[in-house]
């Protein structure tokens, strides 16, 4: 294969999926690691993917730039499932946690519809979607926000902050569109960002949900600090400097490993 056909496959998998890792370029492709991480460079150079530690990523993003629920729900599908996976062990019998819009807590929902007597707040309409049919036969309650819905299925405006206000929550798991250690979680829609202040107020244990792509992604507004966060849960792809800024700001840094079984943990601070 052409130096030019490997990099436009390359262009063609990063945007399909958010980002890509050189060991299954490596496998895909059929090349050596070095060839790949040399393709990566020549594509970054162009500004075509951005790289990032063990592979490449979508360049950043418009600061109101915001993707719809379907697209960025086949994006880094392995990352979100060990993600996923590794916040459901938060979540106990009968608790009341809330869930914000987003593709990862969407994967969370999947696997809270077995955790019987929970109480379940969100305003992501695929949230509810998900766990609304089977509540009934587990005692759980779903409470959905009203709203004005977004491109990312979340509802939003004051309808949606005076209901979560009006309510305590035990854990709120938190999707992002992206970190920093400047501008910390972010969202491209200021409205959205609202619903998540009001459930962060809302909740005792903040618990936010975000593979290594949104890492140095800025949204338009700023939810809270990294410091808001009592853990942050993303993969392993994540950069060895990012982690030392996030370990400096958030309360419990843990690094799953996209895996088969998706439970593989490794936790940051103190550890």
């Amino acid at each position: 294969m052409l130096a030019a056909q490997r990099q436009r496959a390359i262009i063609e998998r990063v945007q399909a999926h958010g980002g890509v890792r050189v060991r299954e370029l490596v496998q895909e492709l059929g090349v050596s690691d070095m060839t790949i991480r040399r393709d990566l460079e020549a594509l970054a150079g162009q500004g075509l993917v951005r790289k990032v530690h063990g592979g490449a990523a979508t360049v950043h993003a418009l600061a109101t730039h915001e993707p719809g629920f379907e697209a960025k729900s086949t994006q880094r599908e392995a990352e979100k499932e060990a993600i996923a996976a590794c916040a459901a062990s938060f979540v106990s019998p009968d608790s009341a946690v809330a869930l914000s819009a987003g593709t990862t807590t969407w994967r969370l929902a999947r696997k809270l519809v077995a955790i019987p007597g929970i109480t379940v707040v969100t305003n992501s309409i695929p949230v509810a979607e998900v766990l609304y049919p089977n509540s009934a036969a587990l005692h759980q309650t779903v409470i959905l926000t009203g709203g004005v819905r977004t491109p990312s299925d979340a509802l939003v405006g004051p309808v949606a902050v005076a209901a979560v206000r009006s309510l305590n929550i035990d854990q709120l798991f938190l999707g992002v569109h992206g970190m920093s250690s400047e501008r910390g979680f972010t969202t491209p829609n200021f409205l959205e960002a609202e619903v998540d202040q009001a459930l962060i107020e809302a909740a005792r244990s903040i618990v936010v949900l975000a593979d290594q792509t949104k890492w140095d992604t800025i949204g338009l507004s700023t939810i809270c600090p990294l410091s808001g966060a009592d853990v942050l849960i993303t993969d392993d792809s994540i950069g060895a400097e990012a982690r030392e800024q996030i370990e400096l700001e958030v309360g419990e840094l843990i690094v799953v490993e996209p895996a088969a079984t998706g439970t593989d943990s490794t936790a940051g601070k103190g550890d």
